[in-house]
């Protein structure tokens, strides 16, 4: 069969990034065509990749690797400006977010995504397709697919980002969304939390009835479990891997990228972690206020001061990333002052402040009023230096060996979350991930909670009260400090879910299913109450 893809971003970094590469990936494993039309700048730097395709005046010339063709990656010339939903930077493009786009400007990106597509659903005559993020994915698919000599049926994968930060806040995209979903055959959603999200936001009845969940997979063959001298080697070689990238490329020449990362210091840091050494915690991210690193990284001193050898690995990039070394450095001093001034500026530097951090200011309050607890923390937090390693972006194959080496993921995310795929990989794993207890996080957190020990499930998610900092700390502490009888029946068990639940090749068959309009095979979200209880299935 052959699958139209549109997605529109890189291929490599962030969620949807990895999720359509994936995807890609295991459609060709499992005999498919796939066509994927994205701004990746290098797709032969994936291995599943036969041919890539880019415009040049206007002709469509394709590089071919090898034959038979089963994945070709075309990338749309739309000029030097990518409009993206959350502000970033990137190499050789402007990224701007949508909202700032002028009319003018988003017609011009439409159209020559238009373009495109129309030449590729000539070309290759695709059986099915599939677009990726709320908007501009669908709307562009949908008006290129209704000039196809033959009907081509089409899914839409909804994306949290476009969704919760452009169209939600932004009523003007909402009819690109609205004509974007009007002829899809299915919509997939990660969670339930987002198609929920979706219906109130679009205020559409016939949503509802087309609504699948469709959440991400997990490589399990990649992200599997590891035992400690195993996982020191996988560590080892990823710091010799690193390592020979640097001694051949040197630090990145372009710093307008956020994609861009000093490869040196990436394998200088994987390099000092030892998981026979030090109990590894993680956290794996964009370096994002919503994020809520500084929540974990305010959490760090109570975890410290009860697992003296608990070591915190930051893996991610991203506008807040200058901010959480700065918050750790302020702990690191004792110098609470600064801690709070930053969480008051909302970890900005700029004139124009972003909203506080409110969850860190309730802490520092907190901590304020308890001399003796105020103590025993600065007491602590001066080890931060030493005990809370930066690395930078990390490829998200080098992200597995790093994984299996850790105790414990923390995902603390202040903001909704479509789905928690790097907890999902981290399940994998056999690492007990640690999530914030909203959204789309909390979905994957009850259906963990389900299959691990009872003892177990109350530290796989934490609520985000006033006391959301120490309540973290508390549950990393005690799932260190776990009995190894448990700790080893909660590792096979969730081992054992997440290969049973998220697998890509089943994430390939939904897709396919969606867009071919058989639903009734694929789950079903819930609608929940005010309350977040279940009133009905769909």
């Amino acid at each position: 069969m052959r699958v139209l893809v549109f997605h529109g971003y890189l291929l490599r970094g962030t969620g949807s990034n990895v999720y359509n590469a994936s995807l890609a990936a295991a459609l060709v494993a499992a005999g498919h065509e796939v066509h994927l039309l994205c701004q990746e700048r290098d797709p032969f730097g994936l291995g599943f990749v036969d041919a890539a395709a880019t415009w040049e005046d206007g002709r469509l010339r394709i590089e071919r690797r090898r034959s038979p063709e089963r994945c070709v990656v075309y990338r749309p010339d739309i000029g030097d400006l990518l409009p993206v939903y959350v502000a970033d930077r990137y190499a050789g493009v402007q990224a701007r977010p949508f909202p700032e786009l002028s009319d003018q400007e988003l017609d011009r990106y439409i159209a020559a995504n238009l373009e495109a597509v129309r030449e590729v659903v000539e070309r290759v005559r695709p059986d099915v397709a599939l677009a990726n993020h709320l908007i501009m994915g669908p709307v562009i698919l949908a008006r290129a697919l209704a000039g196809a000599e033959h009907p081509i049926p089409y899914a839409v994968k909804v994306h949290g980002s476009a969704l919760e930060y452009t169209v939600k806040p932004h009523p003007r995209f909402l009819p690109h969304a609205r004509e974007g979903l009007a002829q899809a055959r299915g919509i997939l959603v990660g969670s339930r939390h987002t198609a929920q999200s979706l219906w109130e936001a679009l205020g559409e009845d016939t949503l509802s009835g087309r609504t699948r969940l469709g959440p991400p997979g997990v490589d399990v063959d990649a992200f599997s479990p590891a035992e400690s001298p195993q996982a020191a080697a996988g560590l080892r070689d990823l710091a010799t891997t690193l390592a020979a990238a640097a001694g051949r490329i040197g630090s990145d020449s372009d710093r307008r990228s956020a994609f861009a990362r000093d490869t040196a210091q990436a394998a200088q840091a994987v390099a000092g972690l030892d998981p026979r050494a030090d109990q590894l915690v993680i956290f794996v991210g964009k370096l994002l206020a919503a994020k809520g690193i500084d929540l974990l990284l305010a959490a760090w001193p109570l975890v410290l001061a009860r697992a003296p050898c608990a070591r915190l690995v930051v893996v991610g990039f991203g506008s807040f990333g200058p901010a959480a070394q700065r918050l750790r450095e302020a702990l690191a001093a004792g110098d609470l002052d600064a801690a709070r001034a930053l969480a008051e500026a909302g970890g900005s530097d700029r004139a124009a402040q972003a909203p506080p951090l409110r969850h860190l200011l309730a802490f520092l309050e907190a901590l304020e009023a308890d001399a003796a607890g105020r103590r025993d923390y600065l007491a602590a937090a001066a080890r931060m230096g030493e005990r809370v390693v930066f690395t930078g972006r990390l490829e998200h194959s080098e992200l597995a060996p790093l994984l299996a080496a850790c105790e414990a993921l923390v995902v603390p995310s202040t903001f909704p979350e479509a789905f928690g795929m790097v907890a999902a990989e981290a399940a994998a794993c056999g690492v007990l991930p640690v999530s914030a207890e909203h959204s789309g996080l909390a979905e994957v957190s009850r259906t963990l909670a389900a299959a691990v020990p009872a003892e177990a499930a109350p530290l796989l998610s934490f609520g985000l009260g006033p006391r959301a900092v120490p309540d973290l700390a508390d549950r990393i502490v005690r799932w260190l400090a776990a009995p190894a009888a448990l700790r080893e029946a909660t590792r096979a068990a969730l081992v054992a879910v997440a290969r049973e639940r998220y697998s890509w090749r089943g994430v390939a068959e939904g897709v396919i299913a969606a867009a071919q309009g058989r639903l009734d095979g694929l789950a079903r979200p819930a609608r929940t109450g005010p309350d977040g209880s279940r009133t009905s299935d769909l």
